[in-house]
């Protein structure tokens, strides 16, 4: 494997070693300036905003495959990404190997042969491929008859590809294989050793080899790199016989291995991708993008990613306009793919077709022995290797996501880790040891404590005399401003913990893995989740006890769970020990001595007549999410525990202080330092009060972080980060995308009210414009009748400012 020290690159393979960058982990996002496109055809009933290069997140699309005239079809390939470009050199088409250069121009979607000088390498596949500065450098590989394994030889040369000029030249370097080289074939043996050789002087340069620590990889080929956040990732591949699914992450600084655990239900999040080898990975912005290979004797094309920050997978869900007519993606790829990578350019008339033709599918066929690279915020995927061993031509575009990552449960697990604006105290165990919560979450996610902190409000209300007067929630008297204590005595303090920062986020820490403190503690929790009937963390401390159950520490497990009477995880341990490698090492420990008579009669029991495994068909309850349960906290279950009262344009809405702190820096320093004493904030975003629809739009942002509102509730939030505090821009880019998504003739009165009382004043321009051009069908709406009279006359304005002379004249004549 091979990476670039700096500069940024970009790069593929899976043979001798696959490329990777560190410059290229992370790349600047900066936000396009807000400026609108007035243009406008008669014909046209919506316009996409020009607010900058835009297409709809997560869409596929089949862009020209390359011709005979041009390349042959094939796989083993590399590809590289160089300014507006994309390189392909070499593989295989089925029956020779190949040593040309293609090039395809994403801004034109055109095919054509690279200029080339001097002498290439020779025809080869399997190699890799890096974009170093103006250059791209092809090292390895295999060269000779792809039909005769005796006569392939494996290379270690590196040639470099001067972009500007064309110039193809080898560099002679002493040494052996500051280009990072990583595992690969050799022609004997599958490695994993790690050398390096630096790209800035040809003459003075050598081959150094890496003295790697920590869990590194097995030996392996037949795998992708990527580098992201300064780390280079390592995905699958095959390891001899085996296949595995396992991610590692090397340190370029420290050069120390890791291997990033599996255990996905832990963080709440979907399995990692099958094992699989032959596939692709590129990196984007904090995400690891995994397509095809073969995986089992299957070829998937699902798309799979990976956070690196939240360290969970994910499989992307192509959006709903990956499939679309013949006829109709030649005319959508001239109207906005140009635009895509220069938004300067005019844009194309997008024709409305009614077509009868049958549906082309945009999403690629799995396939394996493909290369892919990125340009901009989009992933080019080309050839490959699909049904019935055919070689592929084919060129897809995949369009990345640039939303920033949504806070929401890291947001609220400050709030729990800070204990800031507590207003209740659970008193646990014998012990009585204290610990504090927010009765809004708390309530909202676990229906067991919310009976237990309505029982202690009710003593409270009884044993004070009533405050007078209507309190925020509506009618009722405020909470007393103390800390409400509510006594648990089947809980310890510990294990509540665990269970209170799942509340709060979703999760529960990890633990050291198989120390048996830290499982005991787990089989605590999990205890404590099925008294209180929290579905989802028993799933979750269920899966991670059973990862844990090791040979030194499952007799104890095993008697712990007997004796709190966990019988799924009895049933596991027993079976784990009568397992044939285990049972002998097990039964000659000293602490199988020490188990009681009971539970050494049922495993001596167990091995002598395992049970018969029987299949339930009833599908696991994992109950609900942090977002679902704040979703229905807002909707009305967290109503009984409202303590402050937005005013919008004086109508009061009741709402939940912790939260409000907890998802906006605004509230938080107003709640600590400035909060109002009769419990009233008036709500605006900036000098401008928003829609009471815009406003319910806000909040559900604010509680479980929903983003999908109409088109003119994203002008009057599209400042309302920046105002509130918010921990980034998620919601404002999600503003700019509903903008862009189109104005319809049917939204069009209503945004343009917005943009009038937003006073953004670009929009109302565009606004009037459609009018004006698609009159006749806005006429017709019921909402032009409800239209203030300075918008009516804005319209009436601009009808006579578009009517022709010629109109006039026609006009005048009929008079």
């Amino acid at each position: 494997m091979a990476a670039a020290p700096g500069g940024g690159c970009s790069g593929s393979g899976s043979g001798s070693g696959s490329v990777a960058g560190p410059a290229a982990a992370a790349r600047p996002k900066v936000a396009p300036s807000v400026d609108f496109d007035h243009s406008c055809s008669d014909s046209v009933e919506y316009l996409t905003l020009n607010f900058g290069p835009f297409e709809t997140v997560h869409r596929w699309r089949r862009l020209p495959p390359c011709d005979e005239f041009v390349g042959a079809r094939r796989s083993k390939h590399t590809v590289v990404a160089y300014k507006d470009a994309i390189y392909v050199f070499g593989g295989d088409n089925g029956k020779t190997m190949l040593n040309d250069l293609l090039r395809f121009d994403v801004k034109d979607c055109s095919w054509c042969r690279a200029f080339t000088t001097g002498t290439p390498p020779a025809p080869r596949y399997h190699h890799s491929a890096v974009v170093y500065g103006s250059s791209m450098f092809v090292f390895g590989g295999y060269t000779g008859d792809i039909y005769s394994n005796s006569n392939l030889k494996n290379k270690n040369d590196l040639f470099e590809y001067k972009f500007a000029t064309g110039q193809w030249a080898e560099w002679k370097i002493e040494g052996r294989d500051k280009l990072w080289i990583f595992a690969g074939y050799d022609g004997n043996a599958r490695l994993n050793d790690m050398w390096t050789v630096g790209l800035q002087d040809r003459e003075l340069t050598c081959w150094e080899e890496i003295e790697q620590s920590g869990e590194i990889p097995p030996s392996c080929c037949n795998f992708p790199v990527a580098v992201c956040r300064d780390k280079m990732f390592v995905f699958s591949g095959q390891s001899g016989a085996k296949i595995t699914n396992n991610l590692f992450q090397f340190e370029f600084r420290d050069k120390v291995w890791t291997r990033i655990p599996t255990e996905h239900l832990l963080r709440g999040s979907p399995p990692p991708p099958q094992r699989r080898y032959g596939h692709t990975m590129v990196a984007f912005d904090r995400h690891l993008y995994v397509f095809g290979g073969a995986a089992d004797n299957t070829l998937p094309n699902e798309l799979h990613c990976y956070d690196v920050d939240f360290q969970t997978w994910e499989v992307i869900q192509p959006s709903p306009d990956s499939e679309v007519t013949a006829l109709c993606l030649l005319a959508f790829s001239s109207a906005r793919g140009a635009r895509q990578v220069h938004p300067a350019r005019p844009p194309s008339t997008l024709l409305t077709l009614a077509l009868s033709s049958p549906p082309v599918f945009q999403l690629p066929s799995g396939r394996l022995f493909h290369a892919a690279a990125v340009i901009l915020d989009a992933m080019y995927i080309f050839g490959g290797t699909v049904d019935n061993n055919i070689r592929s031509g084919e060129m897809y575009r995949f369009q990345f996501s640039c939303y920033p990552k949504c806070t929401l449960h890291e947001d609220y697990g400050r709030l729990w880790e800070s204990r800031q604006f507590s207003d209740v105290e659970f008193i646990l165990g014998e012990k009585e040891e204290r610990v504090r919560g927010h009765v809004a979450i708390v309530t909202a996610r676990c229906k067991w404590l919310r009976k237990k902190i309505m029982q202690a409000r009710e003593r409270v209300r009884q044993s004070e005399p009533e405050e007078e007067g209507p309190g925020p929630a509506g009618g009722k008297p405020p909470l007393p401003p103390s800390l409400l204590e509510v006594a648990i005595r089947e809980a310890e303090a510990q294990p509540f913990e665990v269970l209170m920062q799942f509340l709060y986020t979703d999760k529960i820490k990890y633990p050291r893995k198989g120390h048996v403190h830290e499982v005991l503690l787990i089989m605590d929790v999990y205890k404590l989740a099925l008294s209180f009937k929290l579905c989802r963390l028993e799933q979750l401390c269920l899966q991670y006890i059973e990862a844990s159950v090791d040979l030194q520490n499952v007799l104890t497990v095993c008697e712990n769970a007997n004796k709190l009477q966990l019988d799924q995880l009895k049933e596991h341990c027993l079976n784990f020990v009568v397992k044939e490698s285990h049972f002998n090492q097990v039964i000659m420990m000293k602490e199988f001595e020490h188990l009681s008579s009971s539970l050494i009669v049922e495993i001596v029991r167990r091995k002598q007549q395992p049970p018969i495994r029987t299949h339930s068909e009833q599908p696991v309850d994992i109950g609900t999410s942090l977002i679902q349960d704040m979703k229905a906290c807002l909707e009305g279950a967290g109503t009984d525990f409202c303590d402050i009262t937005l005013l919008l344009d004086g109508h009061p809405r009741p709402a939940h202080k912790a939260i409000l702190a907890a998802r906006s820096s605004y509230f938080e320093a107003m709640f600590r330092s400035f909060m109002p004493e009769d419990g009233q904030v008036n709500i605006s975003i900036g000098e401008m009060v928003p829609s009471k629809q815009a406003f319910e739009s806000m909040l559900r942002y604010i509680y479980y972080g929903e983003v999908n509102m109409p088109p003119e509730d994203s002008l009057y939030l599209f400042a309302a980060p920046y105002y509130y505090g918010f921990y980034n821009n998620r919601l404002q880019a999600y503003c700019r995308q509903n903008l862009e998504m189109n104005v319809t003739v049917e939204n069009v009165l209503q945004i343009l009210e917005a943009a009038d009382k937003t006073q953004a004043l670009d929009m109302k321009r565009h606004c009037l414009h459609i009018i004006v051009h698609q009159f006749t069908k806005v006429s017709k709406l019921p909402n032009l009748r409800a239209l203030s009279q300075p918008l009516l006359v804005d319209i009436i304005e601009s009808l006579a400012t578009h009517i022709s002379d010629k109109q006039c004249a026609e006009l005048g004549s009929d008079i």
